[in-house]
């Protein structure tokens, strides 16, 4: 089994100091063998932001998979986005747009989904579908394949953002090669189900995550994700934190159950286990 914590939408700049050190005690007591973070470390890729953000990196004792999100390039310097959109990301955080993580049981792929030239909306390129195909090329290979990247490949009725370019190429070509799970941000929403279904299309699990730290809560709780992967079965426990509280405790539990025809949610979850 493996454990993987999912964060996104940090956004330090405008975030929630007193939920800082919580969120680091969690994550690792939770011991897991990769964090993932879709995006968004930051509000207006200041400087201070991203050292804030490499700070909070630094005291995770899980290895770390970080892919950048839209506000993680700069905002307000027009030259400086349009110029060099990475400088300070790379400088701060990591010069690997694309990271790439893989052990025995699972492999992780982040896919930079940023457009610097678009202030919100993003876009799979060509030639990440590319890339994410070349990893993911052998058929016999029984690791879970998982993809991280900030902007969600599908919205909901009622997401006001708009949809990123390359979506639905993406969605099948990741449908074809058999991937498990997307992981991603952009919303400050949770969700965790199966993309919509589609006759005789790989169901691959969607996992949003909502914003771990910031203070543009969406009217739901700052949260985080928990995915216990086994052979077959990925459980999905969302930690949130609760009014009057500082603490992230378990909000849901959801199970789901690999099929011949891709992922679906067991109809009787498992019960939420006691946080440590």
């Amino acid at each position: 089994m493996r454990q993987l914590v999912h964060l996104s939408d940090l956004h330090f700049g405008r975030d929630r100091p007193e939920l800082l050190n919580p969120l680091i005690a969690r994550v690792n007591a939770l011991e897991p063998d990769l964090v993932a973070i879709s995006g968004d470390l930051t509000q207006r890729a200041r400087h201070s932001q991203f050292e804030a953000a490499r700070e909070f990196i630094e005291q995770l004792h899980a290895p770390v998979l970080v892919v950048p999100g839209n506000h993680d390039v700069p905002l307000e310097n027009l030259l400086s986005r349009a110029i060099w959109p990475w400088r300070r990301y790379r400088r701060w955080i990591t010069r690997d747009l694309n990271p790439q993580f893989s052990d025995d049981e699972m492999i992780v792929l982040g896919v930079n989904t940023v457009n610097p030239s678009a202030h919100q909306s993003g876009w799979f390129t060509h030639s990440a579908v590319a890339r994410v195909a070349k990893a993911f090329a052998d058929p016999e290979d029984q690791r879970t394949r998982i993809i991280v990247a900030h902007h969600p490949l599908e919205h909901q009725p009622g997401d006001h953002k708009t949809t990123m370019r390359g979506a639905n190429r993406a969605l099948e070509e990741l449908a074809r090669l058999k991937t498990d799970v997307v992981l991603s941000g952009h919303l400050h929403t949770w969700r965790a189900a199966p993309f919509a279904e589609k006759a005789g299309r790989h169901a691959i699990l969607q996992v949003h995550a909502g914003t771990g730290l910031s203070t543009r809560q969406r009217g739901e709780e700052n949260d985080f994700n928990l995915l216990k992967i086994s052979a077959g079965t990925i459980d999905v426990i969302r930690y949130a934190v609760t009014a009057g509280s500082a603490d992230f405790m378990i909000a849901q539990t959801l199970r789901f159950i690999s099929r011949p025809q891709g992922w679906v949610e067991e109809q009787t979850p498992p019960m939420a286990e006691h946080s440590p």
